[in-house]
Protein backbone atom coordinates (compact mmCIF):
# COMPACT_ATOMS: atom_id res chain seq x y z
CA UNK A 1 0.00 0.00 0.00
CA UNK A 2 1.80 3.26 -1.42
CA UNK A 3 -0.76 6.14 0.44
CA UNK A 4 -3.76 6.53 2.42
CA UNK A 5 -7.50 7.68 1.60
CA UNK A 6 -9.65 8.85 3.86
CA UNK A 7 -13.45 8.75 3.58
CA UNK A 8 -15.35 10.07 5.53
CA UNK A 9 -18.92 10.25 6.57
CA UNK A 10 -20.24 14.29 7.50
CA UNK A 11 -22.99 14.30 9.59
CA UNK A 12 -21.77 12.69 12.85
CA UNK A 13 -18.52 12.51 12.18
CA UNK A 14 -17.35 15.81 10.94
CA UNK A 15 -20.45 17.96 12.13
CA UNK A 16 -23.00 17.85 15.08
CA UNK A 17 -25.85 18.65 12.95
CA UNK A 18 -28.55 17.14 15.01
CA UNK A 19 -29.80 20.11 16.53
CA UNK A 20 -29.97 21.79 12.51
CA UNK A 21 -31.31 18.41 11.65
CA UNK A 22 -33.90 18.64 14.04
CA UNK A 23 -35.08 22.17 13.36
CA UNK A 24 -35.04 21.77 9.43
CA UNK A 25 -37.40 18.88 10.55
CA UNK A 26 -39.52 20.82 12.48
CA UNK A 27 -39.68 23.95 9.91
CA UNK A 28 -40.62 21.28 7.12
CA UNK A 29 -43.47 19.64 9.18
CA UNK A 30 -44.88 22.92 10.19
CA UNK A 31 -45.51 23.20 6.18
CA UNK A 32 -46.96 19.61 6.00
CA UNK A 33 -49.48 19.49 9.02
CA UNK A 34 -51.31 23.06 10.03
CA UNK A 35 -51.25 21.69 13.51
CA UNK A 36 -47.81 22.10 14.07
CA UNK A 37 -47.24 25.00 16.09
CA UNK A 38 -44.69 27.46 14.84
CA UNK A 39 -42.36 27.14 17.84
CA UNK A 40 -41.07 23.67 18.78
CA UNK A 41 -41.87 22.41 22.33
CA UNK A 42 -38.59 21.70 24.48
CA UNK A 43 -38.97 18.37 25.17
CA UNK A 44 -38.97 17.40 21.42
CA UNK A 45 -35.36 18.25 20.31
CA UNK A 46 -33.47 15.72 23.18
CA UNK A 47 -35.86 13.62 21.91
CA UNK A 48 -34.86 13.88 18.83
CA UNK A 49 -31.14 13.31 19.60
CA UNK A 50 -32.06 10.00 21.03
CA UNK A 51 -33.79 8.45 17.91
CA UNK A 52 -30.96 10.17 15.56
CA UNK A 53 -28.77 7.43 15.75
CA UNK A 54 -31.50 5.31 13.80
CA UNK A 55 -32.02 8.14 11.19
CA UNK A 56 -30.43 7.67 7.91
CA UNK A 57 -31.53 10.42 5.18
CA UNK A 58 -32.24 14.33 6.36
CA UNK A 59 -35.39 14.30 5.00
CA UNK A 60 -36.71 11.58 7.68
CA UNK A 61 -35.48 14.14 10.39
CA UNK A 62 -39.53 15.50 9.97
CA UNK A 63 -41.01 12.41 10.09
CA UNK A 64 -39.65 12.11 13.39
CA UNK A 65 -40.41 15.34 14.41
CA UNK A 66 -43.79 14.74 13.40
CA UNK A 67 -44.62 11.16 15.33
CA UNK A 68 -42.65 12.69 18.76
CA UNK A 69 -44.87 15.48 18.59
CA UNK A 70 -47.96 13.62 17.99
CA UNK A 71 -46.80 12.15 21.40
CA UNK A 72 -44.45 8.30 20.27
CA UNK A 73 -42.43 7.36 22.82
CA UNK A 74 -38.50 7.87 21.05
CA UNK A 75 -37.81 4.64 22.41
CA UNK A 76 -40.72 2.96 20.46
CA UNK A 77 -39.29 4.98 17.25
CA UNK A 78 -36.20 3.67 18.05
CA UNK A 79 -37.39 0.10 18.54
CA UNK A 80 -39.28 -0.08 14.94
CA UNK A 81 -38.14 3.61 13.29
CA UNK A 82 -38.60 1.87 9.67
CA UNK A 83 -42.15 0.52 10.09
CA UNK A 84 -43.28 3.73 11.60
CA UNK A 85 -41.95 5.99 9.39
CA UNK A 86 -43.34 3.74 6.35
CA UNK A 87 -46.72 3.84 8.29
CA UNK A 88 -46.75 7.74 8.38
CA UNK A 89 -45.92 8.19 4.96
CA UNK A 90 -48.86 6.20 4.27
CA UNK A 91 -51.20 7.14 6.19
CA UNK A 92 -50.38 10.81 5.04
CA UNK A 93 -50.10 10.11 1.16
CA UNK A 94 -46.26 11.69 1.79
CA UNK A 95 -44.05 11.11 -0.85
CA UNK A 96 -40.37 10.59 0.26
CA UNK A 97 -38.78 12.49 -3.64
CA UNK A 98 -41.16 15.18 -2.74
CA UNK A 99 -40.00 15.07 1.08
CA UNK A 100 -36.34 15.29 0.06
CA UNK A 101 -37.06 18.43 -2.43
CA UNK A 102 -38.74 20.23 0.47
CA UNK A 103 -36.19 19.49 3.40
CA UNK A 104 -33.51 20.74 1.19
CA UNK A 105 -35.46 23.89 -0.69
CA UNK A 106 -36.57 24.32 3.46
CA UNK A 107 -32.50 24.67 4.46
CA UNK A 108 -31.99 26.96 1.30
CA UNK A 109 -34.37 29.16 2.73
CA UNK A 110 -33.22 29.43 6.10
CA UNK A 111 -29.24 29.79 4.87
CA UNK A 112 -30.53 32.51 2.66
CA UNK A 113 -32.50 34.14 5.37
CA UNK A 114 -30.30 33.84 8.42
CA UNK A 115 -26.68 32.03 7.32
CA UNK A 116 -24.98 32.49 10.89
CA UNK A 117 -27.48 31.06 12.76
CA UNK A 118 -27.83 27.69 10.66
CA UNK A 119 -24.27 27.81 10.70
CA UNK A 120 -23.91 27.69 14.68
CA UNK A 121 -26.27 24.93 14.19
CA UNK A 122 -23.85 22.65 12.38
CA UNK A 123 -20.44 22.95 14.42
CA UNK A 124 -17.62 20.62 14.00
CA UNK A 125 -16.46 17.84 16.34
CA UNK A 126 -13.38 18.91 17.91
CA UNK A 127 -10.02 18.29 16.56
CA UNK A 128 -11.89 17.39 13.09
CA UNK A 129 -11.20 21.08 11.46
CA UNK A 130 -7.49 20.33 12.03
CA UNK A 131 -7.93 17.08 10.78
CA UNK A 132 -8.84 17.64 7.51
CA UNK A 133 -6.35 20.63 7.68
CA UNK A 134 -3.64 18.59 8.27
CA UNK A 135 -4.77 15.85 5.30
CA UNK A 136 -4.06 16.29 1.65
CA UNK A 137 -7.57 16.89 -0.25
CA UNK A 138 -6.01 14.66 -2.95
CA UNK A 139 -6.62 11.21 -1.14
CA UNK A 140 -9.71 12.69 1.04
CA UNK A 141 -13.65 12.52 0.40
CA UNK A 142 -16.26 13.15 2.34
CA UNK A 143 -19.49 10.02 1.51
CA UNK A 144 -22.46 11.64 2.83
CA UNK A 145 -26.33 11.45 2.74
CA UNK A 146 -26.26 15.00 3.33
CA UNK A 147 -26.93 17.09 -0.07
CA UNK A 148 -23.60 18.37 -1.30
CA UNK A 149 -24.10 22.00 -1.14
CA UNK A 150 -24.89 21.76 2.17
CA UNK A 151 -21.81 20.35 2.98
CA UNK A 152 -19.28 22.91 1.32
CA UNK A 153 -21.31 25.70 3.30
CA UNK A 154 -20.36 24.09 6.46
CA UNK A 155 -16.90 23.67 5.51
CA UNK A 156 -16.57 26.74 3.62
CA UNK A 157 -17.63 28.69 7.03
CA UNK A 158 -14.99 26.81 8.91
CA UNK A 159 -12.28 28.18 6.54
CA UNK A 160 -11.65 24.58 5.53
CA UNK A 161 -11.39 24.53 1.27
CA UNK A 162 -12.48 20.98 0.06
CA UNK A 163 -13.09 20.28 -3.40
CA UNK A 164 -16.63 20.06 -4.06
CA UNK A 165 -16.03 17.08 -6.71
CA UNK A 166 -14.71 14.83 -3.73
CA UNK A 167 -17.87 15.60 -1.58
CA UNK A 168 -20.18 12.33 -2.63
CA UNK A 169 -23.71 13.30 -1.27
CA UNK A 170 -27.56 12.80 -1.61
CA UNK A 171 -27.50 14.85 -5.04
CA UNK A 172 -25.50 11.50 -6.81
CA UNK A 173 -27.62 8.79 -5.56
CA UNK A 174 -24.80 6.70 -5.29
CA UNK A 175 -24.90 3.79 -2.48
CA UNK A 176 -21.81 4.41 0.31
CA UNK A 177 -20.96 0.85 -0.67
CA UNK A 178 -20.87 1.64 -4.44
CA UNK A 179 -18.68 4.86 -4.29
CA UNK A 180 -16.35 2.72 -2.09
CA UNK A 181 -15.87 0.24 -4.83
CA UNK A 182 -15.94 2.92 -7.23
CA UNK A 183 -12.27 4.30 -5.46
CA UNK A 184 -11.39 1.00 -4.76
CA UNK A 185 -11.09 0.62 -8.33
CA UNK A 186 -9.51 4.29 -8.83
CA UNK A 187 -7.03 3.65 -5.95
CA UNK A 188 -6.14 0.10 -6.13
CA UNK A 189 -2.55 0.76 -4.75
CA UNK A 190 -3.78 2.91 -1.60
CA UNK A 191 -5.17 2.20 2.20
CA UNK A 192 -8.75 3.20 2.42
CA UNK A 193 -9.57 4.33 5.77
CA UNK A 194 -13.71 4.70 6.09
CA UNK A 195 -14.75 6.80 9.04
CA UNK A 196 -18.21 6.17 9.67
CA UNK A 197 -20.65 7.02 12.73
CA UNK A 198 -23.69 4.00 12.44
CA UNK A 199 -22.62 0.41 12.32
CA UNK A 200 -25.67 -0.85 9.68
CA UNK A 201 -24.00 1.00 7.21
CA UNK A 202 -20.12 -0.29 8.63
CA UNK A 203 -22.00 -3.87 8.55
CA UNK A 204 -23.41 -3.61 4.38
CA UNK A 205 -19.71 -2.71 3.83
CA UNK A 206 -18.54 -6.27 5.38
CA UNK A 207 -21.13 -7.82 3.86
CA UNK A 208 -20.26 -6.83 0.33
CA UNK A 209 -17.25 -9.02 -1.28
CA UNK A 210 -16.20 -5.90 -3.41
CA UNK A 211 -14.58 -3.73 -0.27
CA UNK A 212 -13.19 -6.56 1.80
CA UNK A 213 -9.79 -3.86 1.89
CA UNK A 214 -11.28 -1.60 3.32
CA UNK A 215 -10.43 -0.21 6.78
CA UNK A 216 -14.00 0.28 8.88
CA UNK A 217 -13.65 2.67 12.01
CA UNK A 218 -16.53 3.55 13.92
CA UNK A 219 -16.75 6.88 15.26
CA UNK A 220 -18.03 6.71 19.32
CA UNK A 221 -18.59 10.44 19.19
CA UNK A 222 -21.49 10.23 16.54
CA UNK A 223 -24.50 9.59 16.12
CA UNK A 224 -24.75 5.43 17.76
CA UNK A 225 -25.64 4.04 20.80
CA UNK A 226 -24.03 1.76 23.85
CA UNK A 227 -25.32 -1.33 21.36
CA UNK A 228 -23.95 -0.30 18.73
CA UNK A 229 -20.77 0.17 19.88
CA UNK A 230 -21.15 -3.15 22.05
CA UNK A 231 -21.65 -4.80 18.75
CA UNK A 232 -18.61 -3.49 16.96
CA UNK A 233 -16.52 -4.30 19.58
CA UNK A 234 -17.13 -8.02 19.01
CA UNK A 235 -16.44 -7.45 14.72
CA UNK A 236 -13.16 -7.81 13.63
CA UNK A 237 -12.71 -5.84 10.85
CA UNK A 238 -14.55 -2.95 12.89
CA UNK A 239 -12.08 -0.76 15.18
CA UNK A 240 -13.52 1.19 17.26
CA UNK A 241 -12.04 5.02 17.86
CA UNK A 242 -12.78 8.12 19.55
CA UNK A 243 -11.80 11.79 18.52
CA UNK A 244 -8.62 11.41 20.94
CA UNK A 245 -7.73 8.72 17.93
CA UNK A 246 -8.01 11.32 14.64
CA UNK A 247 -4.64 12.77 14.80
CA UNK A 248 -2.74 9.54 14.75
CA UNK A 249 -5.34 7.88 12.02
Amino acid sequence: MNHKIYAFDFDGVICDSAVETGTAGWLVARKLWSDMPETMPPALMPQFRTVRPVMETGYEATLIMRLLFEGMPADMLMEAFHHQIEALLIRDALNVDELKEVFGATRDEWIAEDFSSWIAMNPLFDGIADKLKQIDTDNSFIITTKQERFVDHILSANAIQFPLDRIYGLDRNLSKQQILTDLSLEHPEAEILFIEDRLPTLINVITDDRLDRVKLFLADWGYNTAEDRDSAASIKRIRIISLADMPSL
